[in-house]
């Protein structure tokens, strides 16, 4: 599937926009820097990423702040490398000392049979968890719906962009229509 990403930086002349290469993005922190670099200080900078007929996801930066996020389908985005990266612990309400509890089947006595047969089931049921985190990501929105209030498009119009049947190409169309610069976006897609 093809994937469009673009950089929407705030400036007193309304907005820059220019596609982006997300290729050395692995985090969202990297994501975050990559804004930031396109901003002057305490600039808003936003990040359009869109997965044709299947999701699309923005990202707010303002200056130093944390990111915020708002996707789509969280459950789609998280089959793609850049949903991935934009799906963090604390998006999907998961706590991320949860890794610290499963070190413990990581030890094993070399010398005891039993405690490596242990370890191996528990591996087993690692697997399972991790399948039960997949399933357990919404097949629906996920985010900050109001993270775009303040430039016209509210938690209602966000939501009604991504429901089911959608087109996430024509959302993002639509949102950077309020924005002032839906012309611009569509001349660098």
């Amino acid at each position: 599937m093809a994937y469009f990403a673009a950089l929407l930086a705030r400036t007193e002349d309304g907005w820059d926009v220019s596609e982006t290469d997300l290729d050395d993005v692995e985090t969202l922190a990297d994501l975050a820097d990559l804004a930031r670099g396109a901003a002057g200080d305490e600039e808003t900078v936003l990040v359009f990423i869109e997965q044709e007929d299947a999701w699309f996801a923005v990202v707010r930066v303002d200056g130093e702040e944390d990111p915020r996020v708002f996707v789509s389908d969280a459950a789609a985005a998280s089959r793609s490398a850049y949903g991935e990266l934009i799906l963090t612990e604390e998006l999907l309400g998961r706590d991320g000392d949860d890794d610290l509890d499963d070190l413990d089947h990581l030890v094993v006595d070399l010398d005891d049979e039993d405690a490596a047969t242990d370890s191996a089931e528990d591996g087993d049921e690692d697997e399972d968890d991790d399948a039960d985190d997949r399933e357990a990501i919404p097949n629906a929105p996920l985010g900050d719906v109001g993270l775009l209030i303040e430039f016209g498009v509210g938690a209602k119009e966000l939501m009604d962009l991504a429901a089911e049947g959608s087109v996430p190409g024509e959302a993002l169309t639509e949102i950077a229509d309020a924005l002032g610069c839906g012309e611009v976006l569509e001349a660098v897609r």
